[in-house]
């Protein structure tokens, strides 16, 4: 696989930006993927969602006060706008001229999780992932300062029941174990006097806030510092300590380039973040900058995410809804806004299991044979325990391929756009396929290579980048 094809895939989701990469170099691209502008304005869909608390107040209330009837078409509305938000982010990664800011923010989405299945509010879950995109290229700590005083990770992690005298531990424990520290670099004391500190923040209008009367105004003493210490001051705090660098460090080459960093590259790379104020900004930079001048392909497996868009944009597919792409990562266990706990998806070898690369195997069977979900059907918001119902219809596919060469530069030509390396048995069977006496200029020749790109897709080599 060359350069530009590989590091399209890691920085964004296809090879759609491999061109850019080859003509603008790839210190260039990540400048104008810095520079990249994004929607600010609400989606038409939330229009009509409770947004304030008041609002929130007066909707719970209608839906009791109507008719069981009445309740659950109100609550099925709410479903719709939920699985269009999905739709909505997922129209972002495809369509963006330089998808890493929404690379960046699905890495943040997986950082700092808070489903909305238990949020439950549509409106602050796009208020928590408009945080992680207005931040995405920014400062940690800044980020770490908003995120836990968002309402949707107030509602997540319970600090609503967080209060003086009666203490919820579980947003504390998290911004110590899973945002920021990692395992080992703190105490019980910590997590306690981190409650204490926390208790209060509880929901707001456009963010969390403090309540007078359920906040606990005496001396903490966190990381052997005491005070009346509040939200921010932990974050400074626990910016100040020494392995504070080294967890998301770890966690953004895990999610850009390898699925087992060495601990020398962590401290490496955690080292100059630190170096820089915690800059996201510089700390990609030079990640990408010097991990692309080496030989290190094939080091890590593709997400559900990469390897639905790659497999799309590849068959020139138009006309694919997002909510099909949706359904499509809930199977394969990677459902955006829903994370099955708040470590957020393993990676690695979680995305190779063997009913995974089945569902991959069935995917790319019926994507190249032209077939994809009945949309009529799909669309259809099922009732609680329900599957959607499965048809499909037909859609036009082609794969971009050189017409003027022969099966060895076509077989060559997509092993360098797909392949991280090529076996000699795997040579042999691509030849098998597509053989030397292949006419690409020939009627059906389409068809030929489509199901020489079908081998491709399952082969392990495919799997990874």
């Amino acid at each position: 696989m060359n350069k530009s094809n590989l590091w399209s895939l890691r920085l964004g989701f296809s090879s759609k930006q491999a061109a850019q990469i080859e003509s603008l170099g790839i210190e260039k691209f990540l400048k104008q993927s810095f520079a990249s502008k994004y929607e600010k304005h609400i989606p038409q869909f939330l229009e009509d969602d409770p947004k304030t608390l008041a609002e929130l107040k007066e909707f719970r209330n209608k839906i009791k006060e109507t008719t069981s009837a009445e309740g659950k078409k109100v609550l099925k509305q709410q479903l719709r706008n939920s699985s269009e938000l999905k739709s909505w982010w997922i129209d972002k990664m495809r369509n963006d001229a330089f998808p890493l800011r929404e690379k960046m923010v699905c890495f943040w989405h997986n950082h700092f999780v808070a489903t909305s299945q238990k949020v439950k509010v549509n409106y602050w879950v796009y208020q928590h992932n408009m945080i992680l995109r207005e931040n995405a290229f920014g400062n940690f700590k800044e980020l770490t300062k908003k995120i836990i005083k968002s309402n949707a990770m107030v509602k997540y992690l319970d600090n609503v029941d967080n209060k003086k005298g009666s203490y919820n531990e579980n947003l504390s424990r998290e911004l110590l174990e899973l945002f920021t520290l990692g395992i080992g670099n703190y105490t019980e004391n910590d997590i306690k006097n981190g409650a204490r500190a926390l208790a209060g923040l509880n929901l707001g209008e456009d963010a969390a806030v403090y309540r007078r009367f359920i906040e606990d105004n005496s001396d903490k003493t966190y990381f052997g510092k005491t005070g009346n210490w509040k939200a921010d001051d932990l974050v400074d705090i626990i910016f100040e300590q020494k392995n504070i660098p080294y967890l998301i460090t770890k966690k953004i080459l895990k999610w850009l380039v390898y699925d087992n960093p060495s601990d020398a590259m962590v401290i490496y790379y955690g080292d100059y973040f630190r170096k820089m104020n915690f800059e996201i900004q510089p700390l990609l930079t030079k990640i990408v900058t010097e991990e692309y001048v080496k030989n290190n392909s094939g080091s890590k497996i593709k997400d559900p995410l990469l390897y639905i868009l790659q497999l799309i944009d590849e068959l020139q597919i138009k006309d694919v809804e997002s909510k099909m792409i949706a359904f499509f990562l809930k199977q394969q266990g990677m459902e955006l806004f829903n994370q099955v706990n708040v470590k957020g998806w393993d990676g690695g070898n979680s995305w190779l299991t063997s009913q995974i690369y089945l569902q991959r195997n069935n995917t790319a069977d019926m994507l190249c044979n032209g077939k994809i979900l009945n949309r009529k059907e799909f669309n259809n918001i099922p009732e609680e325990g329900e599957q959607p119902k499965i048809s499909f219809e037909k859609i036009n596919i082609s794969l971009h391929f050189d017409t003027n060469g022969n099966n060895k530069k076509i077989i060559a030509d997509l092993s360098n756009r797909l392949l991280f390396q090529v076996e000699d048995d795997t040579q042999k069977d691509m030849e098998n396929l597509l053989k030397y006496d292949f006419d690409a200029k020939e009627a059906h020749a389409n068809n030929a290579v489509l199901r020489l790109f079908n081998y491709i897709t399952k082969t392990p080599e495919y799997q990874l980048i």
